[in-house]
């Protein structure tokens, strides 16, 4: 884990189809145990197999999403996925040219399970336990990024209405997982 850091605020995507996020706010915790750098992320139930790539923030503690649509992004100064606390992994929803990695996360239910597999080989799985729909403007940070106690997952994308003026969609879709 990256100096033991986990999401205490708000952290979505900096680039979600162009609209910024509000600033996320690093707390520490300790790490249960560290593990490897994520490396794929899989999803059955909804045809997900996608590489995993860092994600950093920008000057405004804002998650840059991956600049490409065909892959998945981890938020690499918060924990790795299986680590104590909340590991993020973003993806885009989808691109002027069709559907992204993302594109079916809304169709999620509770019990669906979430495989990350690690750079060591080693993997780890999650069980969804709760799809959500929140404003952009609206997220409950702590619901959303604290921890809870042990390993969680939150899956991270655009969705809702897309408004064609701000060239962004409204809201965010996101999966919680444990």
């Amino acid at each position: 884990m990256r100096a033991g850091a986990f999401l205490g605020g708000a952290l979505l995507l900096a680039a979600c189809a162009g609209e910024g996020a509000p600033p996320a706010r690093a707390a520490l915790a300790a790490a249960s145990e560290d593990v490897a750098d994520p490396a794929r992320v899989r999803i059955p139930a909804i045809r997900v197999n996608s590489k995993i790539i860092p994600l950093r923030l920008d000057g405004k503690g804002k998650l840059i999403a991956p600049k490409r649509f065909d892959v998945a992004g981890w938020h690499r100064s918060g924990p790795e996925p299986g680590e104590k606390g909340v590991a993020v992994i973003a993806a885009h929803v989808d691109s002027t040219s069709g559907p992204a990695v993302f594109y079916r996360l809304r169709e999620l239910k509770p019990g669906h399970k979430v495989t990350v597999d690690r750079a060591d080989g080693s993997s780890v799985t999650f069980t969804v336990y709760r799809v959500a729909r929140y404003p952009k403007n609206g997220i409950p940070d702590r619901l959303v990024y604290a921890s809870g106690g042990g390993a969680q997952l939150r899956l991270i994308t655009c969705g809702g209405v897309f408004d064609r003026a701000r060239r962004s969609y409204r809201d965010n879709i996101v999966v919680f997982a444990r």
